[in-house]
């Protein structure tokens, strides 16, 4: 298991104690909660009853709000009690169904770049990443069908996609999900969707969501929280939403890693569920104009363009630089904290750099332009001495 890299970058930009500093490292976002959140949450510590261990599998009205999030999108009628447990957060669902569908050695099938710390999960749970390498055409993301069927052998237990993915910003349309829908059924494998930032769509992507498709609502194992989309990271709030003959294994797991969700942060989470499609459309265009701002900015430069999600890639290479070494530059010379890729997928990924456009307002972000060329040289400029 590699080291994520972010905690560095942060620690670095902590000990400078300067607030000129652009904070583009870590996946946080400034903007607030849905509307009675925290009031939620205040009245929630003064209750005996969110002061305990049970329900093991998290409050029934949490469980009845995901379970009917997920079928919204699925177009499908989940019984939450047959379906659906909260966790403490996204991540630890996702750990969670590993340690539940995984034998030593069993391969998992995954997008590259991809969050390293779906990577090392899937290492912790004794499981084999394999990566099917995203490509670039005109300067966005896109699914490769023939890396993703290459990725495919007799060990293969679970495709593991992310849809907007971090850290890229891809989104999977029809005719991708479509090619692994049909890769997963081939291998009589799980697809693990992260569904963190399922509606942080931005250009008119529409919703999509894999269990939808011919013969993957028995095999699509969803799992979401209130981190991203209801911006809520501290509460610690997830939840799976899976077939009935796999939900037993994973909340035996759930129960036996971390016992229970945490007990004053639910009824705040189902407050933001019930907020619904109109609070996160607002965050989300909020993000948008931010990524517009970046992309604008940054005009010439190697960025790929997000098509959702928090952050955004630069590709390095062809500044002659890898991530890591870009990162340095940008410390330096530009007062911006951005993490380097390395370990973030296949070998490849080490050539770039993230951006977190979610943490820092418009007003911040302009001017943006001036402190990478003093970093990084102009991108016309730099091309050609290398």
């Amino acid at each position: 298991m590699a080291g994520i890299g972010v905690d560095r970058m942060g620690a670095a930009a902590d000990a400078l104690a300067d607030p000129s500093v652009l904070r583009l490292e870590n996946l946080d976002t400034d903007l607030p909660p849905p509307a009675g959140v925290i009031d939620a949450t205040r009245a929630a510590v003064a209750r005996d009853d969110a002061n305990s261990y049970l329900p093991f599998l998290g409050a029934d009205d949490l469980r009845a709000a995901a379970a009917a999030l997920v079928g919204r999108a699925a177009g499908l009628d989940y019984d939450w009690r047959r379906s659906t447990i909260v966790t403490a957060g996204g991540l630890s669902g996702i750990l969670n169904v590993l340690l539940a569908l995984l034998e030593p050695g069993d391969e998992v099938v995954m997008p590259s770049p991809i969050y390293i710390g779906l990577v090392n999960r899937v290492r912790l749970a004794g499981g084999v990443p394999v990566f099917a390498p995203m490509r670039c055409v005109d300067g966005a993301w896109r699914c490769d069908v023939a890396r993703l069927a290459a990725a495919v052998t007799r060990r293969t237990r679970v495709f593991l996609m992310m849809s907007p993915a971090m850290p890229s910003g891809a989104v999977l349309d029809a005719q991708d999900w479509r090619a692994i829908a049909e890769a997963c059924i081939a291998a009589d494998a799980w697809l693990l969707y992260d569904a963190a930032m399922a509606r942080i769509l931005f250009d008119g992507h529409p919703l999509l969501h894999p269990a939808a498709l011919p013969g993957m609502a028995a095999r699509t194992i969803t799992v979401g929280s209130v981190a991203k989309e209801q911006r809520m990271i501290g509460w610690r709030i997830g939840w799976v939403v899976a077939p009935a003959p796999v939900v037993d294994d994973i909340a035996l797991v759930s129960i036996s890693n971390v016992v229970c969700p945490v007990g004053i942060a639910q009824a705040a989470a189902v407050r933001a569920l019930a907020a619904g499609d109109d609070d996160v459309a607002t965050a989300t265009a909020e993000w948008q104009r931010r990524r517009d701002l970046i992309l604008d900015e940054l005009r010439g430069y190697p960025l790929l363009r997000p098509a959702g999600g928090w952050s955004m890639l630069m590709d390095c290479a062809p500044l002659g630089l890898d991530g890591e070494q870009a990162a340095a530059r940008l410390f330096e010379h530009g007062r911006i904290a951005a993490t380097a890729m390395s370990g973030w997928g296949d070998a490849d990924s080490a050539r770039y750099l993230r951006f977190v456009y979610a943490n820092e307002p418009r007003e911040r972000l302009a001017g943006l332009r001036a402190r990478v060329e003093a970093a990084l040289g102009p991108p016309v400029a730099r091309a050609r001495e290398t």
